[in-house]
């Protein structure tokens, strides 16, 4: 099979489980050079052997994103083992999930200062921190892409990477560096289990729980790999991994099978999460989906 990544440099923050592993096992895949970080070596290690068994070669490097002088030393390895060379970056390291299950619906000061850094150090920041260094080699070479993962959570004031994605975009564009932001849905990492399925019993029944993760993608779903060859004429947007696959005739993976990749901007999956209306969901056509203007308008401020 053709190997569209083939002699690509890429590097994949947060890739020890989850979301990152699942790009960098796509993007190994395809036949690129992958550098993953993550603070713990061991489960880096584990999953730098899962990947590098899809093909193309994996380069697991420690790397706290809360640190600078470790994500300078990271950029640094890849400058010199690769003559300068970066093609792809994708900031995905985040540590606020737990945090965020945990205080679910708690006003912002009841909460310690702290919340904030947890949450912004390890993503947003961190991001910025990755971005910067990249771009450096990128504008260089004058081409590269830089994917922020972020979410529909951008709609909200806790969430600025796709803030971040879009401003970035505006200086790199005439260097041939394209910035986009990337929602790719619910995703089935890990964490996500642990919360929904292997969570203490509560007032949701098991069955409930099930299907609430089954509704979710596998992380194995092609995140990067479909974003198109000439990103720049989407430099600097938001862009839906489930529009993404709908264009380019993606699925994802369900066990032994493949599935359509949940697309979240339907009207019919915004019912099944609406309390006291999820019975109309097997009743609504899955093509009617909520107009992009509708979810813009639920964040403006004006």
């Amino acid at each position: 099979m053709a190997e569209p990544l083939a002699g690509k440099v890429c590097v994949v923050t947060g890739a020890s489980r989850g979301i990152g592993k699942g790009i960098a096992l796509q993007l190994c895949g395809a036949g690129a050079t992958v550098y993953i970080t993550g603070r713990n070596v061991e489960t880096l290690r584990d999953a730098a052997n899962e990947i590098e068994n899809r093909g193309g070669r994996c380069l697991p490097v420690r790397c706290d994103s809360t640190n600078d002088l470790e994500i300078q030393s990271l950029f640094d390895q890849v400058k010199k083992e690769q003559n300068g060379r970066l093609d792809i970056l994708v900031n995905n390291a985040y540590a606020g999930v737990d945090v965020l299950f945990s205080n679910m619906g708690k006003p912002f000061w009841e909460l310690p200062v702290s919340v904030w850094d947890t949450i912004n150090n390890t993503g947003l920041r961190g991001h910025y921190a990755c971005a910067v260094l990249a771009s450096r080699l990128m504008v260089e070479n004058k081409q590269g892409l830089i994917v922020t993962i972020s979410s529909i959570g951008g709609l909200r004031y806790l969430f600025s990477c796709d803030r971040l994605a879009v401003d970035t975009a505006v200086e790199l564009r005439r260097h041939g560096v394209a910035s986009v932001a990337l929602w790719p849905g619910a995703v089935q990492t890990e964490t996500v289990r642990e919360r929904i399925i292997e969570a203490p019993a509560g007032k949701e029944d098991q069955k409930v729980r099930l299907w609430k993760y089954e509704c979710c993608d596998s992380s194995l779903k092609s995140h990067v790999v479909c974003v198109p060859p000439s990103p720049n004429i989407l430099s600097g947007k938001v862009l839906l991994t489930c529009d993404l696959a709908s264009e380019y005739k993606l699925s994802d993976i369900g066990g032994k099978s493949r599935k359509q990749i949940t697309r979240f901007t339907s009207l019919k999956f915004a019912v099944q999460h609406f309390p006291g209306f999820e019975w109309l969901a097997p009743f609504i056509p899955s093509f009617i989906t909520i107009p992009k203007w509708v979810l813009t308008l639920s964040g403006s401020k004006f």
